[in-house]
């Protein structure tokens, strides 16, 4: 709370995104700064993403909205704010050391750091399936009706065939997917 106290910001609660955890608006005339988070996230991952949110904030504040949005001022922010939640030890020991290792790597969110996100799912209420759960072949479904065979990974991402139209697509390993069971459509990867 004294974070949130510590500059005018309207925080909104949103439905999830798919895309994002969080954003952050800088104010325009007379409006506030503006911060909204995903309502889906679990105890870590909001807090975490409040706290990058804020960086933004306080950065903006401090250095003008001419910086790069994850540049060294933005990363020098997030490490200050982050400071106080280590010290109390408001985090578990692996949470810890993959948020300590993401903020010295300067990774600009949580989501793009394939180590701190797996820790961060570990806390998440529900057990979920990810695409690198699935072996290569397996069919899945991934949002609003979009069917996939997995394929094999190339550097960071999985080579999905898109079953609808034949494109291959690079699906994140750590997105999150309904298995499909006897795919009639069997084009391979």
């Amino acid at each position: 709370m004294d974070l949130l106290r510590s500059a005018p910001v309207e925080l909104k609660i949103k439905n999830p995104r798919k895309t994002k955890f969080g954003d952050y608006r800088f104010p325009r005339g007379s409006e506030r700064h503006r911060i909204s988070i995903n309502g889906n996230l679990n105890t870590y991952a909001f807090l975490i993403t409040l706290v990058h949110e804020m960086a933004h904030l306080k950065a903006f504040e401090k250095f003008g909205k001419t910086i790069k949005p994850h540049g060294e001022e933005w990363q020098q922010t997030f490490r200050e704010l982050m400071l106080p939640y280590f010290q109390k030890g408001t985090f578990p020991e692996e949470l810890r050391q993959a948020l300590q290792k993401s903020l010295k790597k300067g990774t600009a969110s949580s989501c793009t750091d394939l180590e701190l996100f797996r820790v961060l799912k570990t806390y998440d209420p529900r057990e979920v399936l990810l695409v690198e759960d699935l072996a290569d072949g397996e069919c899945f479904s991934l949002g609003k009706g979009l069917t996939f065979k997995k394929g094999p990974k190339a550097r960071k991402r999985y080579r999905c065939l898109n079953l609808a139209n034949g494109r291959e697509y690079m699906v994140h390993p750590l997105a999150e997917v309904k298995r499909i069971e006897n795919q009639k459509n069997s084009r391979s990867a």
